[in-house]
């Protein structure tokens, strides 16, 4: 395309700034319209980057037909209406993760998007990471041999929205945001190795969630804290692959080491990087210099711009100029283990793909 993406924002708070400044830096965009229920932030953020349309509803931005995309920076369980919404006004759609506040909301979206044939495509930065893009090389190459098994880890010794410091309740109540620590940063891990692991087909799932580290008393009955601040989970794949995870918000230990990957030939741990190999007798742990391996992939590959971060390549897929990463497929089996965490945990034994997909029931907010 000669001419610029055109870009409404529905939602203008710290994710919303975050990602208006993303696509300030980029030449092939114009962000025409900003909409959030915050009027007078919604005039502020306007003002600052040079916004020239500003709305309460976002149904007035979608009824723009300069308008060619929408990139939703909402709260979890505003995600499916409005992004229902934004695609059936003939909108692409670009949304914060995690994809929705149930795997039932989620697979509508992509149902949605896949009848209109409009691209839908959800904020996993970890995927662009100079990290999992080496170790998507040395699959792609097969370093790995068979790949069996994969670890997705998630750290804060104590890193909870609002009660820790940061960030506004709605963060950890289940009525806003339907999920704690699973959904918040759990998703960026498991869709990662889902990645790596060609996103495989999910059979059962066992998990278990807990509210247990202290909390100041007076904050805690401000924020309405009712989400998990620690999940874990075991999932079983098609063809005998299985991953172990644990997310955590809060938790007594200093360090839970990188997630990881290994196969019949070779292991991978993404943080720090580093490559685990056998030759014979001779065990080798291997570093690589992820720095030149990101330079070089910049000079050397069409189009490497397009995976310097998320919004870059959503735009660059919409221009036509690369393929959409599958982000909405991994984002919707994200979905579907992390509901299978929940579902595992309240019936106290593990559940089938097929039972969480039946017992998933919408937690969507209307607007």
């Amino acid at each position: 395309m000669d001419a610029k993406l055109r870009i409404g924002i529905i939602g203008v708070g710290q994710i919303g700034q975050f990602h208006l400044e993303n696509y300030r830096a980029n030449p092939d965009v114009e962000v025409v319209a900003v909409a959030d229920l915050k009027w007078e932030l919604a005039q502020n953020v306007a003002g600052r980057f040079g916004i020239p349309y500003v709305y309460a509803d976002f149904r007035d931005l979608l009824a723009r037909p300069d308008i060619q995309a929408v990139d939703v920076c909402l709260h979890n369980n505003l995600h499916m209406p409005v992004s229902v919404a934004a695609l059936q006004a003939g909108k692409h759609v670009y949304c914060e993760k995690p994809m929705a506040g149930s795997y039932r909301d989620a697979e509508k979206m992509y149902q949605t998007a896949q009848s209109l044939g409009l691209k839908l495509s959800i904020q996993l930065n970890t995927l662009f990471s100079s990290e999992t893009r080496a170790a998507r090389f040395l699959v792609e190459q097969g370093s790995l041999g068979k790949l069996y098994h994969a670890r997705s880890v998630g750290h804060r010794r104590r890193g909870r929205p609002y009660v820790d410091g940061y960030g506004s309740p709605a963060f950890v109540q289940k009525e806003v945001a339907s999920g704690g620590a699973l959904y918040d940063m759990g998703v960026y891990h498991i869709a990662s190795l889902l990645y790596l692991l060609d996103n495989p087909k999910v059979l059962r799932v066992s998990g278990k969630i807990y509210q247990e580290t202290g909390m100041d008393p007076v904050r805690q009955q401000a924020s309405g804290y009712n989400v998990e601040e620690l999940g874990l989970g075991f999932v079983r794949f098609e063809n005998g692959l299985t991953l172990d995870l644990i997310e955590a918000w809060a938790i007594h230990l200093g360090q839970l080491g990188g997630s990881s990957l290994v196969g019949t030939c070779a292991g991978i741990c993404l943080e720090p990087f580093g490559l685990f190999q056998s030759a014979g007798d001779l065990d080798m742990d291997t570093t690589v210099n992820l720095e030149t391996f990101a330079q070089r992939a910049r000079d050397l590959r069409e189009n490497a711009d397009a995976y310097d971060s998320p919004q870059q390549h959503w735009v660059a897929a919409l221009q036509g100029r690369v393929e959409l990463l599958p982000t909405a497929e991994l984002a919707l089996n994200t979905m579907l283990i992390s509901e299978a965490i929940y579902l595992s945990d309240r019936l106290g034994r593990e559940v089938s793909a097929e039972e969480v997909m039946q017992a998933s029931e919408s937690t969507a907010i209307s607007l």
